[in-house]
């Protein structure tokens, strides 16, 4: 007997085994299983009655919150296709995404209908506006639908049968730009379906565990969050936004037990200077993906909050987990340089680190080579993209453009972007092994190397340093500081020192923006 994959499939069973437990924490409401389906149920009865059919595209911009878990299941089990929007783009990004996509109804959090009703007059295609308001009796703008009242009128009953593949597009993922402008990546109920299994078997997850929701959920899926944990009868703890108090409240009071984020919160976390006030009675695993942080994080983790650090690796194009990293037989606990590397490949990932001529590098923890995977997490393909697949997919793998080493037990370890790497006089940097020393400065919050131009060399490394607060560096500190971790020529030959850096809201570096400063005229100083 062959089924098909659908990731409906999850809701479902919880719902049906579970109902009366709690799946759904968000701020002061809270949600049990069989409601969190009979409102599911509401959303996909209420989209059939605008019109929406399968195949048509329905996209969220949202902040994490219950009817952002809603929409997972209200939209792809009609079998439209969900289009989560990061919230974090500009007016401009929105249009683009959802005109490229051919979005056909948006659902919008309160904060952003200004941001949507901006680009209203440039998307033609839209014929519904959705709006997500908690708050008591608000005032639903011009042009609006609540979505409360709109599926309040809607049966709680499943809506009708809808014949669907698992190799069906159920969302539409706009890669977080990072190097370009974004393309719509195509996940299937397959390609979601296995990565839910994945992130069940690999990062433990268990029918009681309480998941902080710290990752915003439009990031691929939020990994597969809404899948894995949904799959177990697991609850969620919805945080709307990443405030320190908040998420020590909300791990004291709800006894979380795990949390996916990116390098930047795990950094909120360990510097927030009033944890010794809450009592943490549970052992969370903070799963840790985006960028590798460094390893002092880790340590600090582990020994002064006793918490459970988990690293895993993967793209948007790959639902996204290919890789984990954990003690096991060949990596200590308290090995921590090793732990934070992207790990050995998932259940049903074949890995490969390939040279430029295809072939894989020697297992050397040395030589570099592009990270290429397959199996039945990688994509589907581009959105109306053909020639944009053909680039990433081909030679039967899909070609992730970062680079890494790998060892003897194939546990790699990422060195660069393709575009990351800096080469100063012909030799090869690898920029986060800069950043890595760089972050043992205990003056150093966050930084960025890139390679600028040099007249000498080329390209020379260049630090970017935000400060913590209330401390000092000076550029000849900061360099002095390197060259006693790093062979000289990896050094930053100048460093500046920033508010801020940019990033994605998974925490990677948008170093092409930071890039392009440098790079855009030749008459810029060269160092």
């Amino acid at each position: 007997m062959e089924v098909p994959l659908l990731i409906n499939d999850f809701l479902r069973r919880a719902a049906k085994l579970y109902p009366n437990k709690t799946a759904i924490v968000d701020g002061n409401q809270r949600y049990t299983y069989r409601q969190f389906q009979e409102r599911v149920n509401q959303l996909g009865h209420a989209l059939l009655a605008l019109g929406i059919q399968k195949g048509d595209r329905v996209c969220i911009l949202s902040p994490n919150s219950h009817y952002f878990l809603e929409s997972y299941y209200g939209v792809t089990q009609i079998g439209a296709i969900l289009v989560p929007l990061n919230y974090r783009l500009v007016a401009a990004d929105h249009e683009y995404i959802i005109g490229h996509a051919g979005v056909k109804a948006v659902l919008v959090d309160y904060e952003y209908t200004n941001v949507v009703d901006g680009i209203r007059a440039n998307c033609p295609k839209v014929e519904h506006f959705v709006v997500a308001d908690p708050r008591a009796n608000p005032a639903t703008p011009a042009g609006w639908t609540d979505w409360d009242q709109l599926i309040a009128r809607q049966p709680t009953t499943p809506t009708p049968h809808v014949e669907q593949d698992e190799n069906d597009t159920t969302s539409i993922n706009y890669t977080s730009g990072t190097t370009a402008r974004p393309k719509g990546v195509m996940l299937t109920h397959r390609n979601c379906y296995i990565n839910a299994y994945d992130f069940i078997a690999h990062l433990r997850i268990q029918h009681n565990d309480v998941e902080l929701w710290t990752l915003p959920m439009f990031h691929a899926n939020g990994w597969g969050g809404p899948f894995a944990l949904t799959a177990m009868g697991a609850t969620h703890v919805v945080l709307r936004a990443v405030v320190a108090e908040d998420i020590y409240q909300l791990i004291q009071d709800e006894k979380v037990t795990f949390a996916c984020m990116a390098p930047a919160v795990l950094s909120t976390i360990l510097n927030f200077p009033g944890k010794a006030n809450y009592h943490i009675a549970t052992r969370p695993r903070f799963t840790i993906a985006g960028a590798p942080p460094p390893a002092a994080f880790v340590q600090r983790l582990e020994e002064e909050l006793g918490w459970e650090f988990i690293e895993i690796y993967g793209l948007t194009e790959t639902a996204p987990i290919l890789t984990v990293s954990h003690p096991d037989f060949n990596t200590s606990q308290g090995d921590y340089s090793r732990r934070m590397r992207a790990g050995v490949e998932a259940i049903g990932c074949d890995i490969q680190v390939l040279d430029e001529n295809g072939k894989p590098v020697p297992k050397d923890n040395v030589s570099i080579g592009e990270v290429c995977a397959r199996g039945n997490m990688i994509l589907k393909g581009y959105w109306e993209q053909p020639e944009e697949t053909a680039r990433a997919i081909y030679d039967g793998y899909f070609h992730s453009g970062d680079l890494a080493v790998w060892d003897e037990f194939s546990n790699i370890h990422i060195v660069d972007r393709k575009k990351d790497v800096i080469i100063s006089g012909g030799e090869n940097i690898s920029s986060p092994e800069i950043e890595d020393a760089l972050y043992k400065h205990p003056a150093v919050l966050e930084c960025a190397v890139i390679g600028v131009p040099s007249e000498k060399w080329g390209e020379t490394p260049k630090a970017l340093v935000v400060l913590k607060a209330g401390m000092t560096a000076t550029e000849d500190e900061v360099i002095a500081f390197t060259r006693q971790h790093l062979a000289h020529f990896k050094c930053p030959t100048s460093v500046d020192f920033v508010e801020s850096l940019p990033r994605t809201a998974t925490g990677k570096l948008q170093k092409f923006m930071i890039r392009d400063q440098y790079w855009k005229s030749q008459e810029r100083k060269v160092h």
